[in-house]
């Protein structure tokens, strides 16, 4: 064999070793990849690295929450490089599993795991939710806003403890009113539910309404429209979906999060660590677009903008429900 054989053969190892690709596992919880908020982001994310990366990607939506665990150790057993959970409901399964597979490497949205094969990625969601209270506040013509949550557990009362924050910083003596559509899963798939308790707060005189509900945030934007009243969106940009009734959307990186977790570890960089996304590196914000810039005035721009930029300045403290006495 001449030298020029076994140069060759030595380039072609280095390619293999280089770009060879990786497989990604997703598995999304029970509002599946097309709820149009959490888990259509962490989609997204994971379909732009497929597209962009050249990586195997693979998705599966826990139906039921009884199976993730499974979920996730099948795709352990299949030596996949990367498994990624979303959702806080899929914390516990990824800790389990993860310490099984301690080559496999894992990522959960909205989970803290610490190990050393885990990446969680968590969101400041409060920092945006009083982004946008306060332009909720703002556009109000009744000084009486509301809050629709889907599950109600200490992820989504941050939500709503950021929302009212927001909302009394610039209107203290709002109204705000609180509901959320049950104590199980099912919550982030009954639009039908959300509808109705939209529907109720509006009734009361309630102008404004915020949900925080997965699959079940499109009930309260019907209702949003039928009675020619304003929602807030959550997770992803929302604002198309009903235009001139969307206010603003609070947004959350989630798809951002995803794509370059999965880029790290295709490049050898992956970090088991607890990564935080807010205010301070775009990990959530409000959303403000050609499908409602006319609902969003210069002034109300203006204003909700210094308030992002004290927030990040540390010159407002927005309350933490995690940390709430």
């Amino acid at each position: 064999m001449t030298k020029k054989f076994f140069v060759t053969l030595f380039l072609l190892s280095i390619s293999t070793t280089t770009f060879a690709n990786i497989k990604v596992g997703l598995v999304l919880d029970k509002g599946g990849k097309d709820d149009k908020s959490f888990n259509s982001a962490a989609y997204a994310g994971a379909t732009k690295a497929e597209k962009d990366l050249q990586i195997e990607l693979k998705y599966v939506e826990a139906t039921d929450t009884n199976a993730i665990e499974n979920l996730h150790r099948n795709f352990a057993r299949k030596n996949y490089d990367l498994v990624i959970g979303v959702g806080f409901a899929q914390t516990d399964a990824v800790k389990k599993v993860a310490a099984q597979f301690p080559k496999v490497k894992f990522a959960i949205v909205d989970g803290e795991v610490t190990a050393a094969n885990v990446r969680s990625l968590m969101f400041e969601e409060h920092e945006g939710s009083f982004l946008v209270g306060a332009l909720a506040a703002m556009a109000s013509k009744s000084h009486s806003i509301g809050f629709v949550g889907g599950m109600d557990i200490p992820l989504i009362r941050r939500f709503a403890m950021g929302y009212d924050a927001g909302a009394k910083y610039v209107d203290p003596k709002i109204k705000i009113s609180e509901n959320y559509v049950g104590v199980t899963g099912e919550a982030w798939n009954n639009p039908a539910k959300s509808k109705e308790l939209a529907l109720a707060q509006y009734g009361k005189g309630v102008d404004v309404i915020f949900v925080a509900a997965g699959a079940s945030n499109s009930g309260v934007f019907d209702a949003a429209e039928e009675k020619k009243k304003f929602a807030i969106g959550v997770d992803s940009n929302q604002n198309w979906m009903k235009p001139g009734t969307i206010l603003t959307s609070m947004l959350k990186a989630v798809d951002v999060a995803v794509y370059e977790t999965i880029k790290e570890t295709k490049d050898g960089k992956f970090k088991a660590e607890v990564a935080r996304f807010g205010l301070k590196n775009n990990g959530v914000d409000y959303t403000l677009d050609k499908y409602n810039e006319k609902l969003i005035t210069p002034e109300m721009k203006k204003k909700v903008d210094e308030i992002k930029k004290k927030i990040i300045a540390g010159q407002i403290q927005v309350p933490d429900y995690y940390k709430k006495k």
